[in-house]
């Protein structure tokens, strides 16, 4: 049995690891949201092998990755570490293997994989041509990825990474108040989608309307999947249009906690 451990805001991981899962054999995989698993009080997974798939944040895993990564128990003899990234990945693997380390795990492997940068709040809405070029990128280095996951390759990547290591800690400095910074519009129909999306939970529906909360780890689904684009935060303005990866729909981004352990 293969555990394929996921953290994804707009689907770029989600795909990634449902397409390892596919060459892997999906009835030998299990995938659980590293999201949800993060919060619960005790996390043992034992597996042939486990499969970390998440994005970069500011040169660095998301908080919650890190947290899962750092207290979960992991019984196994192989473990991959695979990213997905947008502009850099910064020191991002070389952060997580830092933790990884201690685990005790025979055999790691680590690899990028490059895919649509989905940060409109900087960036803005990527353009048809880039999302095409980089879904492309991102289908050749997961296959490759899954290549060699299956043939139990292992690596190395550098730990030293003081520049990554530093914007990534005051990026997680700043996940505890930019959550403050979103923004509805009157277009807000309390649908409930982004509630239903958001991967830790962060979003509580109140009198009708999503309210934001520290739990947020800043991934911006909610501002890229919203039906109505009713949410604002930097320069994603209302109405401005944003990203999911092009072949996951709004429920494969659903939490589903029965499956989770």
């Amino acid at each position: 049995m293969t555990t394929i451990c996921y953290f994804s805001g707009t689907g770029n991981s989600l795909w990634s690891a449902k397409k390892i899962a596919e060459h892997i054999g999906a009835d030998s995989c299990e995938l659980i949201n590293i999201g949800i698993a993060a919060q619960k009080s005790e996390v043992i997974i034992e597996a042939d092998a486990v499969v970390f798939v998440f994005p970069s944040y500011a040169f660095g895993p998301p908080v919650i990755v890190s947290r899962f990564a750092r207290n979960a128990v992991f019984k196994t003899p192989y473990l991959a570490a695979l990213v997905t990234y947008g502009s850099s990945p910064g020191g991002t693997l070389g952060l997580l293997r830092k933790i990884l380390r201690k685990k005790g795990i025979g055999k790691m492997f680590f690899a990028g994989i490059p895919s649509v940068e989905n940060y409109i709040a900087l960036f803005g809405t990527p353009k048809t041509e880039s999302i095409e070029r980089r879904t492309a990128m991102q289908q050749k280095a997961t296959e490759e990825a899954a290549r060699s996951i299956i043939e139990r390759q292992e690596n190395r990547v550098n730990t030293f990474c003081p520049f990554s290591a530093f914007v990534s800690w005051l990026f997680s400095l700043g996940t505890k108040v930019l959550y403050k910074k979103y923004r509805l519009s009157d277009e807000c129909c309390g649908c409930g989608v982004c509630e239903m999306i958001c991967p830790v939970k962060a979003i509580a529906m109140i009198d009708g309307h999503p309210v934001f909360t520290a739990k947020c780890e800043h991934c911006q689904g909610c501002v890229n999947i919203c039906p109505l684009r009713a949410i604002q935060f930097g320069r994603a303005k209302w109405g401005t249009p944003g990203y999911c990866h092009p072949e996951i729909i709004t429920q494969d981004l659903s939490r589903d906690e029965d499956a989770q352990i």
